[in-house]
């Protein structure tokens, strides 16, 4: 048996090892903290916002899912916002740019309408201030839905089924330009990404994503710049940039006479991205992989114009292959959503 002064150096040697190793674990947790910090910013909000002015109630929703797919919008009793906003291609549709009126080509990609609650500016040019605001524009643009507000409203009040869906989300206000707008937009505000592999890696679960893809990620924040403009939760900054695509269309410089803002467009969110193809507001950009490639060579073409942030980036091929490998991450699982029985 050993007495209790020779087990003095056994006791303090274990304690010693013991501290040693808290002070390890203490260090490893503060390192795996440090390393995930980039990730908190985009966590993925609590609530979806609406405004003051319009705020959200089931009849609205329905109401605005009920008017998004109905084809009577459009002046040839043909087109519906769903005819380009089309869910089943992440809210946009497969085609380099949009078919509008007489089934002619428009200038500009449709834009897909996920997660626009949380927007600034919409259209690609970002000439509408809120969703209401854009919810008439291609309504009655002739180019694309070719539809006279007044001659809407007409032919709505004059659909039996409409009253009570009205009457039911905005009260005594009755079916107006202005109440068609506000339930669009409240449908539009509910269209939201679902969680996708990069959320359950932002939330800790390392396993969620690929090594390939945790790559990526750091170069997406580090060597590629891609967050400086691809930032927060929805992997936009919702402002404009000329990026170096090819093309004469101006975009916001069509609005604002400033040298920047001359071939710049919005900057579109990386949500369910890879379903999203072509890309750029032209569709000139046929896949995930040539986007890349258009940002690793500083723009496809030089005008006064170019962001300063758009430079060659001389990426490896492992780090443009992680890349792709990280957007994957962002595609979630949505629910579905049915379209309705359209009122008589």
């Amino acid at each position: 048996m050993l007495r209790r002064d020779a087990l003095r150096p056994i006791v303090a040697s274990l304690a010693l090892a013991s501290a040693l190793g808290l002070l390890a674990t203490v260090g490893g947790a503060s390192e795996r903290a440090s390393e995930r910090e980039p990730l908190a910013k985009y966590a993925r909000p609590a609530s979806i916002p609406y405004p003051e002015g319009n705020p959200y109630t089931e009849a609205r929703a329905e109401l605005g899912r009920v008017l998004f797919f109905d084809p009577r919008l459009s002046g040839s009793n043909f087109i519906s916002c769903a005819s380009c906003h089309n869910p089943g291609f992440s809210w946009s549709d497969p085609l380099p740019k949009a078919i509008g009126h007489g089934m002619n080509e428009l200038g500009r990609r449709t834009p897909t309408i996920l997660n626009l609650a949380w927007g600034g500016l919409y259209f690609w040019d970002g000439r509408a201030e809120s969703l209401e605001a854009q919810a008439m524009g291609p309504i009655t643009a002739a180019g694309e839905m070719n539809q006279s507000a007044d001659a809407l409203v007409v032919e709505l009040r004059a659909i039996p089924g409409y009253a009570p869906l009205f009457a039911a989300a905005y009260p005594g206000q009755g079916i107006t330009t202005d109440t068609i707008s506000k339930a669009l937009a409240t449908f539009e505000r509910g269209v939201v990404s679902g969680e996708a592999p990069f959320d359950r890696w932002v939330s800790g679960d390392e396993g969620a994503v690929s090594e390939a893809a945790k790559r990526g990620f750091h170069v997406f924040e580090g060597k590629a710049r891609c967050a400086t403009c691809h930032s927060g939760w929805r992997f936009t900054d919702d402002s404009f940039y000329d990026i170096g695509l090819i093309g004469d269309d101006r975009g916001r410089g069509a609005l604002e006479d400033i040298e920047v803002l001359q071939y710049a467009f919005r900057t579109p969110g990386l949500r369910n991205t890879a379903r999203r193809a072509p890309y750029g507001h032209n569709g000139s950009e046929k896949t995930l992989a040539d986007v890349i490639e258009l940002y690793d060579l500083g723009g496809r073409v030089k005008r006064p114009s170019l962001s300063p942030e758009i430079q060659p980036l001389q990426l490896t091929t492992r780090e443009k292959s992680d890349l792709l490998a990280f957007l994957d991450t962002l595609t979630s699982t949505d629910t579905r959503v049915a379209t309705p029985e359209l009122p008589r």
